[in-house]
């Protein structure tokens, strides 16, 4: 071949390769509320069976180290669409404003050409900005006869929480995007949120199954300091008759618990569907006579199947979105990634909620499909957080990252391109004195060691050794043996903390603004 004809033919290639449209892709962002990842079948907890969650790693990635920075619900959600800390985007707890003039990803995304939505839970006050359709619920919404905010109508629908958050997703995607556009969908359930209202479908889902509780459920938190002992999520000593378990009347001493109050929010069908599943298992076990050890088991029984019966709806939910996906050719180009707003407890240190740097509660499932660059069955190691998930939108939309974004795209991480990543990553907490009275904290957890340190009524810090001692029962902050992982531990935490820009300072600053609003 002469020069001149490979010349012509190298410019042809060249023209071609540059002047063919790169397709962006679709995105549906899963999230829901307080999911723990022991509540995932495909990580391994035996607990439930989630098919339709679990499919997303078969066919894409699984993340086994999924952190968030802020484990309470709307400060976690304010992270994830800033991609920045509590303590620069300003909702550091759930009492704070949150601030919507303030970019997001989905701000940047719509700009960027694409057609965006967000139904479910937001719990973020304020008119959601960033999203052509929006139809959120009012703060935590209700699990039975929802009401909605849709665009700024208020309309209430008679059903189940779940499935109506999934068939209203589904709509939107059918008959309400500009089929012309890349879109983003943000998918987000209220469950398994506190109080965990089971889908009528779902009523007597383990009724035949009773689960032994963790190994440290007893935990009398020997050898920790005061924050772990002056909790108050105790699922035996803290967990309501009514709110939790489900009573009409306290099996003991015959009050009102005022669940019926609940109740009154159902119609007389859903009702008597609910009374008939409930009243027979709550009159066996005034039979029961139990106390002690005995009824602490029963009561871990009770929450956990009613916890993991809200999941089910979820899943369910997940599968129809996948379906309506593959059945309309738009699964090869679609990033799908699932996830929850913080990880939960069931039952690890006898506690229910979140709140606490443990892993636990610091830990979130992860999962990710998008089969044009992700692998089958890929498995993440690297430390992500809900930090993260801003840049990486923005990154496989081709949209520049902002500058002030803290997170990083984990892109070139999932697709096995790039090894590099963080070493450390960084937790904050404030919501105190409040519900379950879980104390101020922050922390940094390397890949090995978590240091966190406990401040404003008390100032005590635990260091724990998470090779030796995944499940934290030993504070290991004072052994000799540690000091010099301790002193390397501390100088990442004053790294972090600069490198985040976070200060002493401002914790005084939300501290003081904190307890000038619960006092009011």
């Amino acid at each position: 071949m002469n020069k001149s004809i490979r010349t012509f033919l190298l410019i042809i290639i060249c023209f071609s390769s540059c002047t063919t449209k790169v397709e962006p892709p679709n995105i549906i962002f899963i999230m829901s509320d307080d999911h723990a990842f022991q509540a995932v079948s495909a990580y391994g907890h035996n607990l439930n069976n989630t098919p339709n969650i679990d499919r997303i790693a078969e066919e894409g990635a699984i993340f086994n180290k999924g952190f968030v920075t802020n484990s309470i619900c709307a400060p976690s959600r304010a992270v994830m669409l800033t991609g920045k800390h509590s303590f620069i985007n300003g909702k550091v707890d759930n009492i704070q404003p949150y601030n919507w003039n303030q970019p997001n990803f989905a701000k940047s995304l719509q700009k960027g050409g694409y057609e965006t939505a967000l139904v479910g839970k937001i719990h973020l006050r304020g008119e959601p900005q960033g999203f052509d359709f929006w139809s959120v619920l009012p703060g935590q919404g209700h699990y039975y006869n929802p009401v909605f905010i849709e665009n700024g109508d208020t309309i209430q629908i008679e059903g189940h929480v779940t499935p109506i958050t999934t068939e209203k997703s589904l709509d939107w995607l059918k008959n309400k995007r500009d089929q012309n556009k890349p879109f983003l969908l943000l998918y987000h359930q209220k469950a398994p949120h506190r109080n965990w209202m089971t889908e009528e479908k779902y009523l007597t889902l383990f009724d035949d199954k009773t689960f032994d509780p963790p190994s440290n459920f007893f935990d009398n938190y020997e050898g920790r300091g005061r924050a772990a002992k002056e909790q108050e999520m105790k699922i035996d000593g803290h967990g309501y008759w009514g709110h939790d378990f489900k009573f009409l009347s306290d099996p003991f001493t015959g009050e009102n618990t005022n669940f019926d109050r609940q109740l009154s929010r159902l119609t007389e069908e859903q009702r008597t569907k609910w009374l008939d599943a409930y009243t027979p298992k709550n009159n066996l076990f005034r039979s029961m006579n139990l106390e002690g050890k005995e009824l602490a088991v029963w009561k871990f029984n009770r929450y956990i199947k009613d916890y993991l019966r809200t999941i089910q709806s979820i899943d369910d939910g997940v599968g129809e979105i996948l379906d309506y996906l593959d059945s309309n050719n738009l699964s090869e180009n679609t990033i799908v990634i699932y996830t929850s707003d913080q990880g939960f407890y069931l039952g690890e240190h006898g506690w229910y909620d979140k709140r606490f740097m443990y892993e636990e509660s610091l830990r979130t499932p992860i999962l990710m499909r998008y089969p044009k660059e992700i692998m089958r069955g890929t498995e993440i190691n690297q430390l992500i957080q809900n930090l993260d998930f801003a840049p990486t939108f923005l990154d496989y939309a081709g949209i520049k990252i902002p500058k002030d974004i803290q997170g990083k795209s984990f892109r070139k991480i999932v697709n096995q391109t790039h090894s590099e990543w963080r070493d450390a990553i960084y937790y904050t907490y404030y919501e105190y004195p409040s519900v379950h009275m879980v104390k101020r904290h922050y922390g940094v957890r390397t890949d090995r060691y978590k240091l966190m340190h406990f401040y404003y009524d008390i100032d005590e810090w635990e260091m724990y050794d998470l090779e030796k001692d995944p499940s934290e029962m030993n504070n290991v902050y004072g052994d000799p043996k540690y000091d010099n992982i301790k002193e390397m531990m501390h100088r990442r935490l004053q790294e972090m903390r600069e490198q985040y820009g976070d200060s002493d300072d401002l914790n005084e600053m939300h501290l003081e603004r904190y307890l000038s609003k619960i006092k009011n």
